[in-house]
């Protein structure tokens, strides 16, 4: 092969890698947003939509006219940590009333491809009047109108909509504020990643709440995977699982867990996962996939680590400085060497704060070490560096260790930790 070919062939790799962790960190991504990086899967959609079906079992959709790639994530897992955030500042979460009317809004906007604030309101108003269930929108109310326009705005950010004359944050204070918005509806209908519609189950709202779980699981069921993916870690006790569907499914289940979680701990896999990746195959496949991903693969005793040396492939970071949670977090690290209660962290924190009392100004009142711990706990959670009880007791897990420090390192006493 020569040098010529040999440079295409690494540039397709490292492009490739690039794309695959691009995604992983934001499955919509759109070239008006982020035209470089579109570029990039766009040119590599064939190897980058092949990783991502063969070892997490997820559809890549690639629009290059439309200018968007999609990265359709299916799972049934739970995860509080990545709640919708308001765009302000602040970026407070998504409350229920939020949630609800960027559903709503959501079904109305495949009425016209281009529209006003004001009717767009009209017919949210409208849909929720005759919903008895929802409660009904009330244009009058300037907290509902600043719930409808971050809804608005979400739905901005992932192109869905798009301001062509005047902003949405107008409308906070004025319902007579003219906006005019273009929608792309076919951009619209991706953003649900669910192998089945809600409206496809027929399940009474009423009764909703109470089935929750299973109508989620109902939602997220792949049948490639027949009883084999009903539910996770339960397929050994369905007789008429084949061998294609057990190995299918616990292969996209092993490396879903692999790209999503920060750490994969063996203690939180089945029987069969761990057997699966303790395997020969599973070995081969799992160092196969970190480097056509572009990872380092870090393996320890108590569980597996894909690491992305260039941090692409994250939303998140730790150890970061962006926030006090953040800083309070690894340094409550080191006052937990074992299990530890949350009044000791709390009673450390409060340490903290005393020593540095122009530091994390929002968390040194009356209530601040508690909150402080709380948001810290939140932290190492979302990173699966602790694991909390019921009873308050916090546990450091393994990976924990990698992250202790030995001392503050400051100028000063009253320096600001970083």
């Amino acid at each position: 092969m020569s040098e010529l070919a040999n440079q295409l062939v690494i540039a397709e790799r490292e492009e490739v890698a690039r794309g695959v962790r691009h995604l992983l960190a934001d499955p919509l991504i759109t070239e008006r947003a982020a035209p470089d990086v579109f570029d990039v899967i766009r040119r590599r959609r064939g190897p980058i939509a092949k990783w991502f079906d063969y070892y997490c079992g997820w559809t890549l959709i690639v629009e290059p006219r439309l200018g968007y790639a999609r990265l359709i994530k299916v799972g049934a897992a739970i995860d509080p940590t990545r709640p919708a955030r308001r765009l302000r500042s602040g970026r407070a979460e998504f409350d229920r009333r939020r949630y609800v009317l960027l559903c709503v809004v959501a079904a109305e906007l495949f009425a016209a491809p281009v529209t006003t604030i004001g009717l767009l309101a009209g017919r949210v108003r409208a849909a929720t009047a005759e919903d008895p269930v929802v409660a009904s929108f009330d244009t009058a109310s300037r907290s509902e109108r600043m719930a409808f326009v971050d809804a608005l705005r979400l739905l901005e950010s992932f192109s869905v909509l798009e301001a062509i004359d005047g902003s949405a944050d107008s409308f906070v204070e004025s319902e007579t504020a003219k906006v005019l918005f273009r929608v792309d509806a076919t951009l619209l209908l991706r953003l649900l990643a669910v192998p089945s519609g809600p409206s496809q189950l027929g399940v009474p709202p009423e009764e909703v709440p109470l089935r929750f779980d299973d109508v989620l699981a109902e939602l997220t069921r792949e049948r490639r995977y027949g009883l084999a993916g009903a539910r996770s870690g339960r397929h050994a006790e369905h007789a008429g699982v084949s061998d294609v569907q057990r190995n299918l499914w616990l292969r996209h289940s092993v490396f879903r867990r692999m790209v999503d979680d920060p750490v994969v701990y063996l203690d939180d896999l089945t029987a069969d996962e761990r057997a699966y990746l303790a395997s020969p195959t599973g070995r081969q496949l799992l160092r196969r996939a970190a480097e056509q991903g572009g990872f380092v693969l870090e393996e320890r005793a108590e569980g597996l680590l894909l690491v992305d040396p260039d941090g692409i492939a994250t939303d998140g970071r730790f150890p970061d400085d962006a926030g006090p949670a953040k800083v309070a977090a690894l340094l409550l690290l080191d006052a937990m060497p074992g299990p530890t209660t949350v009044e000791q962290l709390q009673r450390s924190a409060a340490g903290i704060l005393d020593r540095f009392p122009r530091w994390a100004r929002t968390y040194q009142g009356e209530d601040g070490a508690r909150q402080l711990v709380s948001d810290a706990l939140a932290v190492l959670k979302s990173f699966g560096l602790v694991r909390a009880s019921a009873s308050g007791l916090v546990t450091p897990l393994p990976a924990a260790a990698r992250y202790r420090v030995s001392a503050i390192r400051t100028a000063d006493t009253t320096e600001e930790p970083s």
